[in-house]
């Protein structure tokens, strides 16, 4: 169910600017205007941009180079024998995804969808997973200086897959590593 070498992304699924989130799909979040879903922060500070996305009133942020779409929820096809956090398959622009709630994945507390929850295209090298968040919020410039790699505060629940924590404004935003989410030992041994 985890799909492999979903194929390249063409400039009008990346948008003018090439970067990801722009898609011609009726169902795809704009985030370059911020319509309908994430603002992008306007500030002249570099750095690598992160989309933010919030679980358990935390917010969390992946590389926005990884982040090959932001979609609302839409109809998933469930797959029997996988493991829970599996929800099933989507087909995203005409390739099949599996669909992982990010929840159920880090064993934490279990919410029903709404009208907020947004499935998050992660990419990395050739996998390509849509993870099931509560919200989605903004892209953000985040300077690796500002990173700190070994924080005391980030949850035990996360910390594997953590890249480290950041400072964005006055909020603490925990980074996570797109390889080891989708590379984890538990994402690739998911049937039960």
């Amino acid at each position: 169910m985890l799909q492999r070498g979903a194929g390249p992304q063409s400039q009008s699924e990346l948008g003018q600017s090439g970067q990801p989130g722009r898609s011609g799909s009726s169902s795809s979040l704009d985030l370059q205007s911020g319509r309908n879903g994430p603002r992008v922060a306007e500030t002249a500070v570099p750095g690598e941009q992160y989309l933010i996305f919030t679980l358990l009133d935390r917010e969390f942020a992946i590389q926005a180079e990884f982040i090959q779409g932001v979609e609302r929820l839409t109809e998933i096809t469930v797959i029997p024998n996988v493991a829970s956090w599996v929800k099933g398959v989507i087909n995203l622009r005409g390739s099949i995804s599996s669909v992982v709630d990010l929840r159920a994945f880090l064993d934490i507390e279990l919410l029903p969808y709404d009208p907020r929850t947004r499935l998050l295209s992660v990419k990395y090298n050739e996998m390509l997973i849509c993870l099931a968040v509560d919200n989605v919020s903004e892209m953000v410039p985040i300077q690796l200086k500002a990173i700190d790699r070994n924080p005391r505060s980030i949850p035990q629940w996360v910390a594997s897959y953590c890249q480290g924590l950041a400072m964005v404004g006055k909020r603490q935003v925990i980074l996570l590593d797109a390889a080891r989410l989708l590379f984890a030992d538990k994402m690739h041994h998911y049937l039960v």
